[in-house]
């Protein structure tokens, strides 16, 4: 999911996609441990998104406490 998508999703949705991520990023793990993950960089990459989205959320809040 790119960072332009993110802005415009509202702040319930990037709370669900945090949880999916969250949920993403736990079997990735999963799997690393078991070795059949074949690319480990969706790991960092899916700990990025979960970042991303958490600053979205954060950014959104703070509009609402201005407003």
């Amino acid at each position: 999911m790119k960072l332009q998508d993110m802005r415009e999703k509202t702040i319930d949705e990037l709370k669900e996609a945090v949880v999916d991520f969250k949920k993403q990023l736990f079997d990735l793990r999963l799997k690393k441990t078991m070795n059949k993950l074949e690319d480990t960089s969706l790991i960092a990459k899916t700990r990025h998104y979960i970042s991303q989205a958490k600053t979205v959320i954060r950014e959104k809040e703070k509009e609402v406490e201005n407003a």
